[in-house]
């Protein structure tokens, strides 16, 4: 199992927009440099991207949840 973290703090979220779908849900293939969610900082949107392939094993951190930098927000299954 691997972990996908949060580049910075901020507000995280799963999906691109309140209407859309998350980016990823459980069972989805990951490649290396999929979006998997953004974080929010000070009105800006950052892309958090997988650096690793795996299947992804679901949301660690809550959607809109405040997050610290380097906090687990995804977890991938090799």
């Amino acid at each position: 199992m691997a972990d996908i973290q949060s580049p910075l703090p901020g507000t995280f979220y799963h999906r691109p927009s309140p209407e859309d779908a998350p980016y990823k849900s459980k069972g989805d293939a990951v490649a290396v440099g999929d979006v998997i969610g953004l974080v929010e900082v000070m009105k800006t949107f950052i892309e958090v991207k997988s650096e690793i392939a795996g299947t992804f094993a679901g949301y660690a951190a809550d959607n809109e949840a405040p997050v610290t930098a380097g906090q687990v927000l995804a977890t991938l299954d090799d």
